[in-house]
């Protein structure tokens, strides 16, 4: 799958493959969007041994009844029972994989990464957040891009961030390495404490140049999102904006002048009371 990328997310990593992803452990949920397709391990059902072992047993029960029904109509005791026994099988391995918690494998090869430090995780889970922003925008704006060109040049930044952080992830491993390998008594002019130092030197540099080069995409990503929710927020206020002055428009051309029927009324009831009681006055 040429230029597809999968993203798996379990409670101890994150794998990113140009191949599909498998379970180690437990189901997983899968969703695509465009070329990329996150996979979630399915929460685990949380039924206990006693309790897979007892459905197992009602359904070897059941089956059992079955299979004699089976016979008495003539089918073949040893087909219905292989047949008992590969559902029984089959249900019992589904349990147990659905009671466990889900794990991803960790694929082979050059073109997958894997994820493990909380802080890489973590900027990576918001990459894949603001990525998701990202695509909401594009039915709105789907006279403006191409949505095929803009999910291409999505996906192979969110495969240039996973290369940068599985980098990373290496640097801070070399960092911290280095970092106890400076806590010594030895003179400052040693060669090795020298040698030692111009190491650290440069892991900083490739610690700084990587961080600059995430920093990069992640900001992309995110002007993306923030570009797109804006033009969609200003064509939203541009609509209520046109509907509104439709809709005074209308009003305006619909007003008539204030009538004085009000006072009018008012007049006359008060001729109507004033001859009564000149009326009354008279008699």
């Amino acid at each position: 799958m040429t230029g597809h990328l999968f993203v798996g997310t379990d409670h101890e990593k994150i794998v990113v493959s140009a191949h599909p992803l498998r379970m180690r452990t437990g189901r997983a949920m899968r969703e695509r969007q465009g070329s990329v397709t996150e996979v979630v391990p399915v929460p685990p059902s949380g039924r206990s041994r006693e309790t897979r072992v007892r459905f197992t047993s009602q359904l070897s029960l059941v089956l059992i009844m079955l299979v004699a029904v089976l016979g008495v109509l003539g089918i073949p005791w040893w087909v219905a029972a292989a047949g008992a026994v590969a559902l029984v099988t089959f249900a019992t391995v589904e349990q147990a994989r659905a009671a466990r918690e889900g794990s991803l494998a960790v694929p082979r090869g050059d073109d997958s990464y894997v994820l493990e430090a909380a802080e890489e995780r973590a900027a990576y889970g918001r990459a894949l957040v603001v990525a998701r922003r990202v695509r909401l925008t594009w039915p709105a704006l789907r006279h403006m891009i191409d949505p095929d060109d803009a999910d291409r040049a999505l996906a192979a930044a969110l495969r240039e961030l996973a290369s940068i952080m599985a980098r990373r992830q290496q640097i801070r491993r070399l960092r911290e390495e280095l970092g106890a390998a400076g806590l010594h008594n030895l003179p400052a002019d040693s060669p090795a404490v020298q040698a030692l130092a111009e190491q650290r030197l440069r892991v900083e540099g490739l610690w700084r140049s990587t961080a600059a080069a995430a920093n990069r995409i992640l900001a992309g990503i995110n002007a993306a999102a923030l570009a797109g929710e804006n033009l969609i927020r200003e064509q939203r206020i541009g609509r209520t904006a046109r509907e509104a002055e439709l809709a005074i428009s209308r009003l305006a051309v619909g007003a008539v002048a204030p009538a004085d029927s009000g006072l009018e009324l008012a007049e006359r009831t008060a001729a109507v009371i004033t001859a009564y009681r000149e009326l009354a006055a008279g008699h």
